[in-house]
């Protein structure tokens, strides 16, 4: 999209378990049977809660899972069917108070743009999976920063300095999310699904359903 004008308040926010109640993932691990999605789903947990490295953990999930592209796209669908129940109205509601929300995730580009349409979304940085002209997984791209542990940060800053931002804030559930501490203004820590004490405890604050934004960035806009 092209701007007159570069909006400068950012919202930076989380997929999984934020905007939707699933952790793509784990849906991809189901289709694996039980022992992969215990195993990937023990692997998520331990990243999210910060206790694992992103980088220990990203490639050995997938190279357990090898998803398919049509899986992929049936993820992006389970997003939109699992949507955070008030997403749509907060995020209408923060955009006329001026903020542009971007997606910052973990999860996987072609499952997350469905959603990000949506709910109307325009940017996505999220780590593109490669698949061969069968659909048949080929691997990741392994620039995506938020493939590494603080990536979300690097993006960030990148995106600070591209809009000019007077004002960026992350949103979200997990340890990758708090870590942006200090290359953001605030972090909100997000527990409508997963509450996770390291998050709830070191957020600058914290809530339970996206319905609190509006207001909780109109007092830090103020």
């Amino acid at each position: 999209m092209q701007w007159s004008v570069l909006p400068t308040k950012l919202l930076l926010l989380d997929c999984d378990s934020t905007l939707s109640a699933i952790e793509g993932i784990d849906e991809l691990a189901r289709l694996r049977g039980e022992s992969t999605f215990q195993a990937v789903e023990r692997m998520t947990r331990a990243a999210m809660e910060g206790g694992a490295p992103m980088e220990t953990v990203f490639a050995k999930r997938l190279e357990l899972i090898k998803p398919r592209l049509e899986e992929l796209q049936a993820v992006g669908a389970l997003y939109i069917s699992h949507i955070e129940p008030s997403a749509k109205s907060a995020l209408e509601a923060v955009r006329r108070a001026g903020w542009f929300p971007i997606i910052v995730s973990g999860g996987f580009t072609q499952a997350i743009l469905p959603l990000a349409a949506h709910l109307e979304i325009e940017r996505v940085e999220a780590v593109h999976l490669e698949f061969d002209s069968t659909g048949q997984f080929a691997g990741f791209a392994a620039e995506s920063p938020t493939a590494r542990t603080r990536g979300k940060n690097m993006v960030a800053n990148q995106l600070k300095k591209e809009f000019g931002a007077r004002t960026t804030v992350m949103v979200g559930d997990g340890a990758s999310d708090l870590e942006v501490q200090g290359d953001v203004d605030f972090v909100v820590g997000f527990g409508g699904y997963a509450i996770r004490e390291k998050v709830r405890q070191g957020a600058d604050a914290f809530i339970l359903s996206l319905s609190e934004l509006p207001a909780l960035l109109q007092r830090w806009d103020s």
